[in-house]
C-alpha cells in the first residue's frame, strides 16, 4: 500500500490551517498539481489530514468505508450543537436517522409544498417594482430564514419571536467561525462565549415550543421515540440554525448569477418550460458552487483511500469543490454545462457531495431541493434579470459557506412575454 503523497508536517509548526482557510480552492489545486494525484496529506487543525479531491476517493470515504471514518466528537460543530444526527456515530446515528427520516420525506415533505410556495410569493413577489438593483445573497438568506423558522418551529415573520430567534441564530453561528475559546470579563465576551450564551437561549425557546406546540414539525418531533429527553431540542437547534438559510442562499445566488443577463435568455426560457432541463441546471449549480467546501472524518483504524495508507487517527477531509471538478468524471469540469446531465453524466447525481453522500448524507437533502426548486421556478416564471452593474467582482469565498466575496446586485424585470 502506497504512502500518502505530501507531508503532515510537525505538530503546531507544520499546521497549514491558515493557508487552507484563506483559500481552500488554491490550497488543493496547488497540491493536486504538485503531487499528480487528487488524494494527498497535509496538517489541518494540527492533525494529520488526508485530503480527498476525487469522485472515487469521496465515494470510498463516505460510502464504502463510512463505518471506518467517523465524525469527530471534539470538533466545534459538536461543541455548538451538541449530540444530534450530524455529530453522532455508529448505531446511535443509524437509529436517529431511522426515527427522523419520516419527517423529511413522503407525506410530510408533500404537506410543506403550499407553505414553501407562500413564502416564495411573499418574499419574491415585488423584486421588479422599484427596478433598483437588489443584493441577492441577503435577500435569499431572508427567504431561507422564513422557510426554516416557519416549517420547523411554527414561527412567522410577523411575530416578535421571529426576530429574536433570528438574532440569536446569528450570534450562535459566530461560534462556528470564531476561535473556540470561551472568555468572559466585565464589558466583553469572546465570540465563542457569546455563541454559547445564544445557544442556551435558543434551547430555552425550543424547549418551550416542544412543550406547548403540538402542530407541524415541532409537534411531530416531540412525539418521536428519541433516545434522550434532550434529543428533540438538540435536533431543532440544528434544524433552525443559520446553516440551512445560508446554504439555500448560496445555491440561489449561484443560480441567479449563472442564468443572469441577455446571453442566458434562451436558457431561462427553456428552464421555465422544461422541468427536466431545470433539474439539470440545479445539478450543475450544485456541482460548480457547492454551499459547503466539504466535510471531515477521523479514521478509527488503519485503512486506505485510493490505494494510499491512512493510519488510525488520521483525519480525512473530502473537498466537494475539487471532487465536483474531477476531470476523470466531469469533462470540461470548470464549465457550466447543464447538458452534461442528459449526456455522459446522465443518472450520476449520486456522484455529487454538496450536502454529503452515502449513509451519512444530509437528512434534509430532499427538502433542500424542494426549497431550491420552488424559489427558482418562481424567479423564472416572474422575472428576467441581469447583473447591475454588469461588471462586478464575482470571486467566491468558500468558507464557512460559499458565496461571492462581494454580494452581487441584480436588477429584476418582468418577462418579456408577460
Amino acid at each position: 500500500m502506497a504512502k500518502l503523497p505530501g507531508t503532515a508536517g510537525v505538530s503546531v509548526l507544520g499546521d497549514k490551517s491558515m493557508e487552507f482557510y484563506r483559500d481552500p480552492v488554491s490550497f488543493c489545486e496547488q497540491r493536486i498539481e504538485k503531487y499528480g494525484t487528487r488524494i494527498f496529506q497535509s496538517r489541518l487543525l494540527n492533525k494529520p489530514t488526508t485530503f480527498v479531491c476525487s469522485v472515487e476517493g469521496m465515494r470510498e470515504l463516505l460510502c464504502e468505508k463510512s463505518s471506518v471514518f467517523l465524525k469527530d466528537p471534539t470538533d466545534v460543530m459538536h461543541n455548538m450543537y451538541g449530540d444530534n444526527i450530524v455529530t453522532s456515530n455508529g448505531e446511535e446515528a443509524c437509529l436517529l436517522r431511522l426515527s427522523l427520516t419520516s419527517l423529511f420525506t413522503g407525506a410530510c415533505l408533500e404537506s410543506w409544498n403550499d407553505y414553501i410556495t407562500r413564502v416564495c410569493e411573499r418574499c419574491l413577489n415585488d423584486l421588479s417594482t422599484s427596478r433598483e438593483p437588489e443584493s441577492v445573497y441577503p435577500l435569499f438568506k431572508r427567504v431561507g430564514t422564513e422557510l426554516v423558522l416557519g416549517l420547523f418551529l411554527n414561527v412567522q415573520p410577523e411575530e416578535q419571536l421571529f426576530q429574536e430567534i433570528t438574532n440569536l441564530c446569528t450570534l450562535h453561528w459566530h461560534g462556528l467561525i470564531s476561535a473556540p475559546v470561551s472568555v468572559k470579563v466585565p464589558l466583553w465576551s469572546s465570540g465563542f462565549c457569546t455563541a454559547l450564551e445564544a445557544r442556551d437561549q435558543l434551547l430555552d425557546i425550543i424547549r418551550d415550543k416542544l412543550h406547548t406546540d403540538t402542530q407541524g414539525f415541532v409537534g411531530s418531533l416531540g412525539s418521536l421515540p428519541l433516545p434522550e429527553p434532550s434529543c428533540a431540542s438538540q435536533h431543532l437547534l440544528l434544524f433552525i440554525s443559520a446553516l440551512i438559510p445560508k446554504a439555500l442562499a448560496s445555491l440561489l445566488t449561484s443560480f441567479t448569477m449563472a442564468l443572469s443577463g441577455p446571453q442566458m435568455e434562451e436558457t431561462r426560457r427553456r428552464a421555465r418550460s422544461d422541468p427536466v432541463y431545470l433539474h439539470h441546471i440545479l445539478l450543475e449549480v450544485q456541482r460548480l458552487w457547492p454551499p459547503f467546501i466539504g466535510g471531515r472524518r477521523i479514521a478509527n483504524q488503519d485503512t486506505s483511500l485510493g490505494g494510499f495508507l491512512v493510519p488510525h487517527g488520521y483525519a480525512a477531509m473530502y473537498i466537494s469543490h475539487a471532487v465536483h471538478r474531477d476531470p476523470e468524471v466531469f469533462t470540461h469540469p470548470h464549465d457550466f454545462l447543464p447538458e452534461r446531465w442528459s449526456g455522459r453524466n446522465s443518472g450520476q447525481e449520486h456522484l455529487l457531495c454538496s450536502l454529503g453522500n452515502g449513509p451519512r448524507n444530509c437528512i434534509g437533502t430532499q427538502l433542500n431541493y424542494v426549497f431550491l426548486k420552488a424559489a427558482c421556478v418562481y424567479l423564472l416564471q416572474h422575472y428576467e434579470w441581469i447583473l447591475d452593474p454588469p461588471s462586478q467582482d464575482l470571486q467566491y469565498k468558500w468558507l464557512p459557506v460559499s458565496r461571492p466575496s462581494n454580494p452581487p446586485t441584480v436588477t429584476f424585470t418582468p418577462p418579456q412575454d408577460q
